[in-house]
């Protein structure tokens, strides 16, 4: 008898041990989603948006014809496939360069600079022509605060030319805080870890010249600055208006509607292109996830997914803020995750997988909680598939930030913009190092052969197989769990399995 009920309590034992120890939700090896989608019905979205954009323009930005088209693109193909889209329309700042930059070196000798290769002029900069002394702000900082503070300007000559080092906070906050103590002309020199000028956008319309030289331009004018003076001329011809942009969203039939999972990549370029990589790869996977989800079944969609196509990411995540500004608390709450592809198919790619846990401390904020088992449903899917797969900052440059600013978890995957890939990661991926991993990044040769057809399969399955798997369950990231129908296994009471593991 005491041999029997020894066994017994063993076995329940053992039971509630393995059961502890199994994984409660674990990436799939496999999926029906990935399955479905192909990399030829991904191509084909991507072509016609190319040709969207070669009949309107050379691009797709948002505000021009290619934008509009886009739109309605993506509508009708939701409609196609048994949606019910809706167009969400909000007016932007419009911003367009209309003729080209001038940035000039006229004392103590001349020297023009070459637009696009030294530098670009800033999205949202204001029109001028200024020639003044250049003086520059806080030039000991490292990256890490440069014109960030007010107090970086004491003593900044008014109707000088700033000469500020990009890092530690907004473009926008720079410039706010160069007009606040007279800058006459706002330049923003690239760090010393990025390649090439800075492509950036100030995010609202400003009043004065602002643009971004490469770093080796930026610390070389500091220098003569600092010996001697230097005198620059900074001449932009730009417009700004109030136009409009639009989100298309769609939602599964099906799922609980209290508990969404939303899949976005944004739906424009910039106008330099036709932004075949940034972002047509992101919204071709996406678009063909919506067409190829509602044909998995009832237990494998069990929450409600919802397909958004973000405008206007590329004036500063303007869609994706106003969508996520239009709902109210209780709307917010329904969400469990976003899930956010932005550039799936760079040309000397790097699976990036974002660092929804801040294990590199790049991020500006805490991520909120699940944001980390997101990164982690990601990393363990691609190392399945003895797929190795890199970091990338969880630094709210994408249209989650939208989500994270109020507390939604997100995570998403990236193939590399103009960051340059390492030795060591040409050695794991292929590719060049030393390059970009886009060279094409906001540029007119964006178009339907830069693409990495291998990595945008890949990384189209891995959105695949992640958007399937938290439509079963999003238990790791928001506790949320349907209750199952089956009854649970029974176990000796805690009480007993604990005195006998202590003997």
């Amino acid at each position: 008898m005491r041999r029997a009920a020894l066994a017994t309590l063993l076995g329940l034992s053992l039971a509630a041990t393995s059961l502890a120890a199994a994984p409660v939700q674990a990436a799939p090896t496999q999926s029906k989603l990935a399955q479905l989608v192909t990399l030829k019905n991904v191509r084909h979205h991507q072509l016609n948006l190319q040709k969207i954009a070669d009949a309107n323009g050379g691009n797709r930005a948002a505000g021009l014809p290619g934008h509009v088209i886009t739109v309605k693109y993506l509508a009708d193909q939701l409609k196609r496939a048994g949606y019910a889209p809706k167009v969400q329309k909000f007016g932007f700042d419009f911003w367009q360069e209309r003729s080209e930059p001038t940035f000039a070196q006229t004392e103590p000798d001349a020297k023009t600079f070459e637009p696009g290769t030294d530098y670009r002029t800033m999205q949202y900069s204001g029109a001028g022509d200024v020639t003044a002394a250049a003086s520059p702000v806080d030039p000991g900082a490292t990256g890490l605060g440069s014109g960030c503070e007010a107090d970086d300007f004491n003593g900044f000559p008014k109707g000088h030319i700033a000469l500020i080092q990009r890092g530690g906070c907004l473009f926008a906050l720079k410039t706010d805080n160069a007009i606040a103590a007279g800058a006459a002309a706002v330049v923003i020199y690239q760090l010393p870890t990025q390649p090439g000028p800075v492509a950036g956008t100030l995010g609202k319309p400003y009043g004065v010249p602002v643009i971004g030289p490469t770093n080796a331009l930026g610390r070389a004018l500091v220098e003569q600055a600092q010996n001697g003076g230097v005198t620059l001329r900074v001449r932009t011809d730009t417009l700004s208006e109030k136009r409009e942009a639009a989100n298309v969203i769609a939602d599964t039939d099906r799922g609980k509607a209290d508990n969404i999972v939303v899949v976005g990549a944004h739906n424009d370029s910039v106008a330099e292109g036709p932004g075949i990589n940034d972002n047509a790869s992101g919204t071709a996977a996406v678009l063909e996830l919506a067409k190829q989800i509602r044909k998995l079944n009832d237990k494998q969609l069990r929450n409600k997914v919802r397909f958004a196509f973000w405008g206007a990411e590329e004036e500063g995540l303007l869609g994706s803020q106003y969508y996520v500004d239009s709902l109210s608390q209780a709307e917010r709450d329904k969400i469990a995750l976003n899930l956010n592809f932005d550039m799936i198919g760079s040309p000397n790619y790097v699976r990036f997988v974002y660092d929804g846990d801040n294990s590199t401390g790049a991020s500006n904020v805490p991520p909120p909680a699940g944001s980390g088992a997101i990164e982690k449903a990601f990393t363990d899917y691609f190392a399945q598939r003895k797929l190795a797969t890199d970091e990338s900052a969880f630094d709210g440059r994408s249209d989650y930030n939208a989500f994270i600013s109020v507390g939604i978890p997100a995570g998403g995957l990236a193939t590399g913009a103009e960051g340059i890939k390492t030795a060591e990661q040409a050695r794991v991926y292929g590719g060049t190092a030393g390059q970009a991993y886009d060279p094409c990044y906001h540029s007119v040769c964006d178009r339907y052969e830069n693409v990495h057809l291998q990595g945008l399969d890949e990384m189209t399955d891995g959105a695949a197989a992640i958007t399937q798997f938290f439509a079963h369950s999003t238990l790791t990231v928001n506790g949320n769990e349907l209750t199952r129908r089956q009854a649970p296994a029974r176990l000796a009471p805690p009480s007993v399995i604990g005195s006998y593991a202590t003997r």
